[in-house]
């Protein structure tokens, strides 16, 4: 990618924040222009999350002016809006490389840079963080700032609530900014309410409200009514007092494309005593006009012409996996009004646009509550309903707790159909789903099964529907491979697995005389059909993780001498181990017996890439689970 960067005379003067804070405050408009052109320009020849940091270009500019950072620490809730973040802080001329493979993390990332204060990617955890942050800065002594900028979706979340009410308790200061992107501002911002803001926020009011409490602290009726007075003179000017409630001095909403106006504010609320929310408002896409009208289309982009209206159009695939599933939960709505499906704010990514279009009353999207949907879940159930809960993998972690207590204990006929499971690609660590076969397989009364192609996701899904106990169905994030599809009445046989190749002559291996089967879980069936091929080994499409198909493990261990598990999942309590246990009670991996690999993910967090480029990387390409076998 090239970039002119005469286009940036100001920007490219700003190598980190200090510079930034050089540069008089009558030029931050200019810089903020400068900055969201860069930022247009930048990721439409790269690609990636787009239209969340076009809404967050003035805040960002007005933080890192005001605050001394990294000294002072700035959090962003999720990270998605951060990219404005990364450019001013020494990032600027490594953009094109984000999301890519060695390239910068499409999150905050600690490792990265010093700017970088937590690492994130999932929702909600900024003001615990933040909080924690703060009463370290207070024990430290050195006047150190702590600010989180978390947005209307991620507030949406029990963990920002519990954070909110113990940050209110204690009463440290921080500055929480609720990045408001969702709410009409042509009433409640503007010339009149920026002004009041800064009042609100300026010296003389705080020390006259302040000063009020105290002088009426010991007079309950007057007290009562000058705090009444007090809310309601507030409830004309601000949208609620909620946040006064929880103990935080609440000032706002403002306009958070007022690059000056949120400079005077933000200064004024630096120095402020105790737990302070600045509310501002924002449009998600600001400045490019198509961002704008479709933010959700724009979230994160591919490569594309910012002179064209639309995103390119990508060649003809085969549906992915999520809509293969959306499919599904349709056709079953339509011969079930019992069905009920439920989402943690994912409907566009796990396919239930449709769905929710046609079947609203049967469709629920909960927000950003993981915990909360998998508990609703369980009432649902217990209503007599048939719910569905379409979860990522790597979202699910937050729903633990409520799986083993709400669910599994009690044995609930619920389907999880757990999308983007095993790596996922260009988001990295926080989101590869390398984990859920290893939290769930422990769990008992649950049944979980892996499809290796789109018709046995839906063989799965019919057979996991109708059980009257709790299923997993886990598929990855990507294309279906083109197989003809099964009618909803058709199910499989809890705990049977299918063999899809028989061991021949041992063609490539007779120097070491063995006979080798793989055991292949979930998609990875098309790379390990390639590497038995190769191997003249047996194949074994294992289906279900729990319960496993023992019968079938017992003739293998009978008839060959090495089995070998092939799992996109941690191999740290994965399927594969699931077969070593098994045969470790059986007294079959004696010396003279038996041999078992584990293939899967090693022992670390996986970083962004592509799909291909991580497991080429990891050895869970074809290739690499023959080198892999033949160095065993």
């Amino acid at each position: 990618m090239t970039t002119n960067l005469a286009d940036y005379p100001l920007l490219t003067q700003i190598n980190s924040p200090k510079d930034l804070r050089n540069i008089s405050q009558a030029q931050l408009s200019r810089i903020s222009h400068e900055l969201r052109n860069f930022l247009l320009n930048s990721v439409s020849k790269s690609s990636g999350h787009f239209a969340s940091g076009l809404g967050t270009i003035e805040l960002t500019v007005a933080l890192h002016f005001v605050y001394n950072t990294p000294f002072d620490h700035l959090i962003w809730d999720v990270g998605h809006q951060a990219y404005p973040h990364k450019i001013l802080t020494g990032r600027r001329d490594q953009l094109q490389s984000i999301r890519q493979k060695n390239g910068l993390h499409p999150f905050p990332w600690r490792e990265e840079s010093e700017y970088d204060v937590l690492s994130v990617g999932h929702s909600s955890t900024s003001i615990s963080a933040a909080l924690g942050l703060a009463v370290a800065a207070e024990k430290e002594g050195q006047n150190r700032k702590t600010v989180a900028v978390i947005g209307d979706g991620a507030m949406t979340a029990g963990m920002a609530f519990e954070a909110l009410n113990h940050a209110g308790d204690i009463k440290k200061d921080m500055l929480v900014i609720l990045n408001d992107n969702e709410m009409s501002i042509s009433e409640n911002v503007g010339a009149l309410n920026n002004h009041l803001a800064k009042l609100l926020s300026g010296s003389i009011y705080t020390g006259i409200r302040e000063g009020s409490k105290r002088l009426l602290k010991n007079i309950p009726p007057i007290k009562e009514l000058a705090s009444r007075a007090e809310e309601h003179l507030k409830g004309m000017v601000v949208p609620s007092t909620f946040f006064e409630e929880l103990g935080f001095n609440y000032i706002g909403p403002i306009d958070g494309h007022d690059v000056n106006g949120l400079v005077d504010t933000i200064k004024n609320m630096r120095n402020l005593k105790g737990p302070q929310l600045l509310h501002i408002a924002t449009k998600k896409g600001k400045g490019y006009q198509a961002a704008e009208q479709d933010p959700i289309k724009y979230h994160a982009v591919p490569k594309f012409n910012p002179s064209d209206a639309n995103l390119p159009k990508s060649a003809p695939t085969l549906p992915t996996y999520s809509q293969i599933f959306g499919d599904w939960l349709c056709k079953t709505a339509e011969v079930d009004k019992k069905l009920v499906a439920i989402t943690p704010a994912m409907r566009e990514g796990s396919g239930m646009v449709e769905f929710s279009q046609r079947f609203p009353d049967q469709y629920f999207d909960v927000a950003i509550a993981e915990q909360h949907a998998v508990t609703y879940a369980a009432g649902l159930a217990i209503g007599g309903q048939k719910p569905v809960v379409a979860i990522y993998s790597t979202f699910l972690q937050r729903g633990y707790d409520q799986f083993i207590h709400d669910i599994a204990i009690q044995n609930l006929p619920v389907l999880f159909a757990v999308d983007r499971a095993g790596i996922v690609g260009a988001d990295g660590a926080t989101h590869q789903g390398s984990f859920d076969l290893s939290f769930l397989r422990c769990i008992p009364n649950i049944t979980i099964m892996t499809p290796s192609n789109e018709r046995e996701c839906q063989l799965m899904l019919n057979t996991g529907y109708q059980l009257n106990s709790p299923a997993v169905v886990r598929y990855p994030r990507g294309n279906g491979t083109g197989v003809t599809l099964p009618s909803l009445d058709e199910t499989i046989e809890i705990g049977k697995s299918v063999t899809i190749r028989e061991n021949g002559e041992q063609k490539n291996n007779k120097q070491q005389g063995n006979k080798i089967a793989l055991l292949s879980f979930g998609t990875m069936l098309a790379e390990a059909d390639k590497a038995a091929n190769e191997l003249d080994a047996t194949l074994v499409d294992m289906r279900f993780v729990k319960p496993l198909d023992t019968n079938i493990i017992d003739e293998l261990a009978a008839s060959h001498d090495l089995l070998v598990t092939v799992e996109d999942n941690a191999i740290a309590g994965g399927a594969g181990s699931a077969v070593n246990e098994y045969i470790l009670s059986k007294g079959l991996a004696l010396p003279s017996a038996i041999r078992v690999l584990n293939i899967g993910i090693p022992d670390h967090f996986v970083k962004h890439g592509t799909q291909a480029e991580v497991h080429q990387e990891l050895g869970l390409d074809s290739q690499g689970i023959v080198n892999q076998i033949n160095i065993f």
